[in-house]
């Protein structure tokens, strides 16, 4: 029995592996929900709306991972010998995953500030910043469908991604180089000193495991469209040089 191009490069959808990932998710999103509005307690000073941040702070994580691994998965598409496209299709799958979890974050960050500061926006150090990252990487999907063929696409888009991940570390230590309204980190803080409720600290590591979970698996069955969808572009192409040689002879 053959199996056509499509075929082969849907297998896998459904495998054990992405059940279980998928399976992380649900499980541990489901404790965020309940430990996020229920179980945990309100912050001393930011009341009921700190219960933004188990959102807020993982989509943030996530955002930051997924043009980390766009910009490795690049830079082992220009790197390997073979110049696979697999590399390509994981840096641009993991980019459109990245996209839309820092717009949850700039969403979800909008509304905190208005309930901390009392305005959606303002035009502070790690706000600017973080818009600007999210605009480059629209950029970055904008540049991945311009014409030419896949390698094209392919070597553009590597180098783009190498040059807008460099972004990043702006963005994080943009509310210490500069005056912010942003609070500083409060896990990840460079003394070490974690001062946030049990609860509520394990509440947000589990979002974060949740975030990453439900990332890792729309990577992994968007890359498989990514390269269902290059296939029958390949196709068309395949098919179109063959009715010009036809006409010529």
């Amino acid at each position: 029995m053959s199996f056509s191009p499509v075929t082969q490069a849907s297998k896998g959808v459904g495998t054990p592996t992405t059940r279980l990932i998928g399976l992380i998710a649900i499980a541990s999103l489901a404790w965020v929900l309940f430990g996020g509005l229920v179980a945990t307690p309100p912050e001393v000073t930011q009341g009921e709306s700190v219960r933004i941040m188990y959102v807020h702070v993982p989509s943030a994580w996530v955002a930051y991972l997924a043009f980390i691994t766009t910009a490795v998965a690049s830079a082992s598409y220009l790197l390997s010998r073979r110049r696979s496209l697999g590399f390509d299709r994981v840096a641009g799958a993991s980019a459109e995953v990245g996209v839309v979890f820092m717009g949850i974050t700039l969403v979800s960050g909008s509304l905190w500030g208005r309930l901390t500061w009392g305005t959606f926006w303002q035009w502070d150090p790690r706000l600017t910043t973080t818009s600007f990252l999210f605009v480059t990487y629209l950029g970055y999907l904008a540049v991945r469908g311009l014409g030419g063929t896949h390698h094209q696409r392919a070597k553009r888009s590597a180098i783009l991604a190498l040059l807008a991940v460099l972004e990043i570390p702006l963005v994080h230590f943009s509310v210490v180089l500069w005056r912010s309204l942003h609070q500083r980190a409060s896990v990840l803080s460079t003394d070490g000193d974690v001062k946030m409720d049990g609860l509520m600290l394990f509440t947000l590591l589990v979002g974060v495991v949740a975030f990453t979970a439900t990332f890792a698996w729309l990577v992994m069955h968007r890359q498989r469209v990514l390269a269902m969808r290059d296939i029958v572009e390949s196709r068309k192409l395949d098919v179109a040089i063959a009715q010009r040689t036809g006409e010529g002879n």
